[in-house]
């Protein structure tokens, strides 16, 4: 059984930075996808950003120009580097991946207020 621990959520002013990190409880080498999804106060959960097979990385257009999405296989963990955050961007964020089946993290809250 696969976990996806996320971590790296906290309070930032607009403008600011944060960087999640989803780390597995084994190797992520056949996750794919593999990505972040985000869902906010009365609103359906939405894809972030992921990276499926061939390296091919995937972004909605909120995330373009101001989020990275990465993986490190060897230290079985991904990160989503999210710069120039806005307010619209506070939600609950959580991994994702799949293999021979779907997997989630528990979410780690980002919240963007001054």
């Amino acid at each position: 059984q696969v976990q996806l621990v996320e971590s790296g959520g906290g309070l930032v002013q607009p403008g600011g930075s944060l960087r999640l990190s989803c780390a597995a409880s084994g190797s992520i080498f056949n996750f794919n996808p593999m990505g972040w999804y985000r869902q906010a106060p009365g609103k359906e959960r939405e894809l972030v950003a992921q990276i499926v097979s061939g390296g091919f990385i995937d972004y909605a257009d909120s995330a373009k120009g101001r989020f990275t999405i990465s993986r490190d296989n060897a230290k079985n963990t991904m990160y989503l580097q999210m710069n120039s955050l806005k307010p619209e961007d506070t939600a609950v964020y959580y991994c994702y991946a799949f293999t021979t089946k779907d997997y989630w993290g528990q979410g780690t809250q980002v919240t963007v207020s001054s």
